[in-house]
């Protein structure tokens, strides 16, 4: 039997850290846009445009509540004004701080993600807007858990795949999320199991007994492949997408309590470990490059 490797790439994903950087990605993406706005005609789209000017120098010094208030006030006097309601969103979006499970700060969040399902009601394929709303959806989903706001999540990443089809990113955190769901589930599974197991439970790594394999398959089966797809598909896209690459691995090892022979499991973890090697390769050729 093959010994397999344990992953040694830390996985945060359930706390919602690791989704700050996609948040701040998307923050900074709509803050840097300037999209072509209708000259203004009336005194009130006037004093909006002002307000999102005033807004906009607040949110780039950092003072967040001066730019939501002005954001505000410039949504409020002109509705169809778009920059003003995707700087609004992205204001708030930067108030919400990821893994923090206090109510206040969800709320944080779930106001957030109004704001930009606001942007999409004037612009449906606003990307900033999309992948902002997903990153709320995702790290809200963590705390507590929360598998409906993970589909949710997914479909918005899923409506950027619509979109842009040649961007790795959303077909990576559609992997992400198949990953999350798959995993907490088999974790339960595992969890019900030693609850009421006579003798020696199973651990992680263990083959899920027949029973088990054939309900986890029915149920999450689907899933995994959607995943695995489209995390190959990423990678497809960018051959050095290391983080791809480790939830590729996560997700083979997951596929692999699904199979009903040791052959089969044996080849899936074989295509796990071999991708952690490309990884290692790929991260140091990357920090000899940064040391040059």
């Amino acid at each position: 039997m093959l010994k397999t490797r344990t992953c040694v790439f830390p996985v945060a994903v359930l706390t919602g850290f690791m989704f700050a950087p996609l948040i701040a990605a998307a923050g900074a993406g709509a803050a840097n846009l300037s999209m072509q706005e209708p000259p203004p005609q009336t005194e009130a789209q006037f004093q909006a445009r002002s307000f999102l000017s005033q807004g906009v120098l607040a949110f780039k010094n950092g003072h967040y509540d001066e730019a939501i208030a002005d954001f505000r006030r410039a949504k409020q006097l002109d509705p169809q004004l778009l920059n003003a309601r995707l700087y609004l969103a992205t204001a708030c979006s930067t108030q919400y701080i990821p893994g923090d499970p206090s109510e206040e700060n969800r709320h944080r969040g779930e106001s957030a993600i109004a704001e930009y399902r606001d942007v999409l009601t004037l612009q449906a394929d606003n990307i900033a807007a999309i992948d902002g709303m997903g990153a709320l959806l995702f790290s809200l989903a963590g705390q507590p858990y929360d598998p409906a706001k993970f589909v949710e999540a997914k479909s918005q990443f899923q409506k950027h795949i619509q979109f842009k089809p040649h961007d790795p990113e959303p077909y990576y955190w559609v992997g992400v999320i198949d990953w999350t769901l798959s995993f907490r589930a088999n974790k339960e599974l595992r969890e019900r199991f030693n609850k009421y197991a006579r003798g020696e439970g199973l651990t992680d790594t263990d083959p899920l007994p027949a029973e088990l394999r054939d309900q986890y398959a029915r149920e999450y089966g689907a899933v995994i492949e959607e995943g695995i797809e489209c995390l190959r598909h990423a990678i497809e896209l960018r051959t050095d997408y290391d983080d791809a690459m480790v939830y590729l691995n996560l997700l083979y090892r997951r596929k692999a309590d699904t199979v009903g022979t040791e052959a089969e499991r044996e080849h899936l973890e074989q295509l796990a470990d071999d991708l952690i090697d490309k990884v290692k390769v790929i991260k140091e050729k990357r920090m000899r490059s940064q040391q040059q």
